[in-house]
């Protein structure tokens, strides 16, 4: 069994912008699994630069309310959702509400800094 509590995790702002605590990755922890899993925060009135990933990756609305876009598409967002963002697509995710907006971050396969892209958007 291999546990790790959120708040042992070393918080940083990522390239994005969000706040992301890194629970589990393969590249870093003792565990054999494709796929690595953070928690993010954006915090009320910000949004995170549009960015892309080599990885698919799945974002799990914990808490707050949002509007995400992915390439063309935008969306409301909101606390219980899951959102599946593909191999490549441009992201982001701007806070719409007056709390924090808490998600998780599942990439497939694990996040690694070299699979990421800030992109300049025409919204950026």
């Amino acid at each position: 069994m291999y546990t790790k509590d959120l708040d042992a995790c070393e918080g940083f702002t990522a390239g994005d912008g969000s706040l992301l605590r890194e629970l589990l990755n393969p590249l870093k922890d003792a565990v054999r699994v494709n796929f690595s899993l953070a928690h993010a925060v954006v915090r009320s009135g910000q949004a995170t630069r549009p960015h892309r990933l080599k990885s698919a990756e799945v974002y799990y609305i914990m808490e707050g309310a949002g509007e995400m876009r992915v390439d063309h598409e935008a969306a409301a967002v909101r606390c219980g959702q899951a959102v599946y963002i593909p191999p490549g697509a441009v992201q982001s995710i701007r806070n719409t509400g007056e709390e924090d907006l808490v998600f998780l971050c599942i990439v497939d396969p694990a996040w690694r800094p070299e699979d990421e892209e800030m992109v300049e958007t025409d919204d950026s």
